[in-house]
């Protein structure tokens, strides 16, 4: 649960059933009652009701093997939350491109990790690119790192439990104690930064917009030796003002 502004007037109801969408949508679509359960933290008999409502409207269904699928009613739905995300996000990272020179994206909290929802490459010939829809782990992205600085540092630690941190280059932090430090500096300062912890070579700086669940990432990445540490830094203002309109 992260520690931002938590929103008001919540439907439990409504955020249980996100809460089994979520799940199946991290376990590739597919998922058993007791995966389901594990997942979530609800009971079977919840799990089972909110289920059987959601399949009767088409957005989730169950096979032979009484494993529950996302249903066809989501694709469309899909399909425009995409075009809608894009609609809203191009000009933001437009902007930001054309502020920095260098390769902007967009990313959300997705469970314990990070997905890329939407990128606006560099016109520079050498530039960055990471495929939209891919997920990756928050301790080693800008992106990760400003949407999880704003939870507490107990809740970062169980994160890490989970999801362990595995050592992409020599630059990559491995110690949650390293991480939490690091963490600390990004609330104060209101960024974060990659520098080669992900890929080598690759300079990257992000800061977060919304609060919650509605967070989202926004971040500027190039090549170290053109995207210099000076050129990072005023990358942030570039990406503070590209933001200042943004309602995620």
């Amino acid at each position: 649960m992260s520690s931002s502004t938590p929103g008001r007037g919540r439907v439990q109801s409504v955020d249980r059933a996100f809460a089994l969408l979520d799940s199946l949508a991290r376990r590739g679509g597919r998922a058993s009652l007791g995966q389901l359960c594990a997942d979530t933290g609800l009971a079977a008999a919840t799990v089972h009701r909110l289920c059987g409502t959601l399949a009767e409207s088409g957005h989730l269904r169950r096979d032979v093997r009484r494993d529950y699928l996302l249903g066809p009613r989501l694709q469309r739905i899909g399909e425009v939350a995409g075009r809608a995300t894009w609609s809203w996000a191009e000009p933001v990272l437009a902007a930001v491109v054309e502020g920095t020179g260098e390769t902007a994206n967009l990313a959300v909290r997705e469970g314990d990790g990070v997905v890329y929802l939407a990128q606006v490459p560099s016109p520079h010939s050498m530039r960055m690119f990471t495929e939209v829809g891919r997920r990756v782990h928050v301790h080693c992205t800008a992106v990760g790192k400003a949407l999880v600085a704003r939870d507490d540092d107990d809740e970062v630690r169980a994160m890490l439990e989970r999801t362990g941190m595995p050592g992409y280059t020599d630059s990559t932090i491995v110690e949650p104690e390293r991480l939490l430090d690091e963490l600390a500096d990004i609330r104060r300062v209101g960024f974060a930064t990659d520098e080669s912890e992900q890929e080598e070579g690759v300079r990257c700086v992000a800061i977060t917009v919304g609060y919650g669940d509605a967070a989202v990432a926004v971040s500027a990445s190039g090549p170290e030796a053109r995207f210099t540490e000076e050129r990072r830094d005023a990358a942030v203002g570039v990406l503070r003002s590209a933001v200042a309109d943004l309602h995620p």
